[in-house]
């Protein structure tokens, strides 16, 4: 059945993944987070919080160590696994066995705390996890894998898989290939598709606001009515904008200011076109990218995603 409403969630920590690692800045303040994620639920009892563990054989005690901070820190509802270190190119075998043994590890150990599992953050992102020859075989036997483990325990968590939109950046054929992959135990096993995108962001030249809710809906439009279909996914199956956001400081390309004010007005924008879609495209969630910045002082847009500044503070 599809929502009357969207779902929100949002990015609680201050950490970005970026092509070359991690944008970090100073430490992340629980309490003020919890003070932040109050007032952003107000008198709306939910919000649900994304989180992400990265998987590699060498990082997994590092990951469940994470998660229990996560969890400690009541940040975990909304969890991401990832596999593969991105920045590592020699990295071409995932061993199968213990990838699967990490996904039951999380479930067992974590799933009455988790409304969902997503299995892959962007698989189709050609310098990240789609830089992985065995990105397609970790998707679909992890999203099998996590979907039987939650049924035999009898856990209400949702499983799905991450995507970003098509472009140059974007792995040839993944969607076809995905078709070719997964088969109808996969396609049983898949109650949502996550979908990364960032509008204004990344291009050469700065999108007008009008211009907005067209780039908006010519993405969603090109996931549900083009690379759904391809992959053999029905309509039934929701779309969550699983990361979006508009970063603050400077356009590193036409190098223009990014104000705080123009921000809030590009994000009400997606927000209310995304909203206008929900029932034609069946959009589910949306989940800002994030709370606060990584590191206010940095100019570069990695480290300027938040909706607050690193102190937590809505403007200097």
């Amino acid at each position: 059945m599809i929502s009357s409403g969207l779902t929100f969630g949002i990015y609680p920590l201050s950490a970005a993944g970026t092509p070359f690692g991690l944008a970090v800045g100073p430490d992340d303040n629980y309490e003020k987070i919890q003070f932040a994620l109050r007032d952003l639920r107000d008198e709306s009892k939910k919000l649900l919080l994304r989180n992400y563990l990265i998987y590699t054989k060498e990082w997994e005690s590092r990951m469940l160590s994470l998660a229990d901070h996560y969890l400690d820190s009541g940040l975990l509802g909304d969890l991401t696994i990832g596999c593969g270190d991105w920045t590592q190119y020699q990295d071409s075998d995932i061993e199968l066995n213990n990838w699967l043994g990490f996904i039951r590890k999380v479930i067992n150990k974590y799933g009455s705390h988790l409304a969902s599992i997503q299995i892959t953050n962007e698989p189709n992102l050609s310098f990240m996890e789609g830089s992985k020859p065995y990105i397609l075989q970790a998707l679909v036997e992890g999203v099998i894998e996590a979907k039987k483990e939650t049924r035999e325990r009898n856990l209400p968590i949702n499983i799905g898989f991450g995507s970003v939109p098509q472009s140059s950046a974007a792995v040839p054929h993944f969607w076809e290939n995905l078709a070719k992959a997964g088969g109808n135990i996969f396609i049983d096993s898949v109650d949502f598709v996550g979908h990364n995108f960032y509008v204004d962001v990344f291009e050469e030249q700065p999108l007008d606001l009008k211009e907005i809710p067209t780039s908006v809906e010519r993405t969603l439009r090109n996931l549900r009515e083009k690379n759904l279909i391809v992959a053999g996914i029905p309509s039934s199956v929701p779309i969550r904008v699983t990361e979006n956001g508009w970063p603050t400081g400077k356009n590193p390309i036409a190098n223009i200011e990014r104000s705080y004010e123009h921000q809030a007005n590009v994000l009400e924008t997606i927000i209310r076109t995304i909203n206008n879609l929900r029932m034609e495209l069946n959009i589910s969630h949306y989940v800002i990218f994030g709370l606060r910045d990584a590191d206010s002082s940095k100019e570069d847009l990695f480290h300027q995603f938040g909706i607050m500044r690193d102190d937590y503070l809505l403007s200097p």
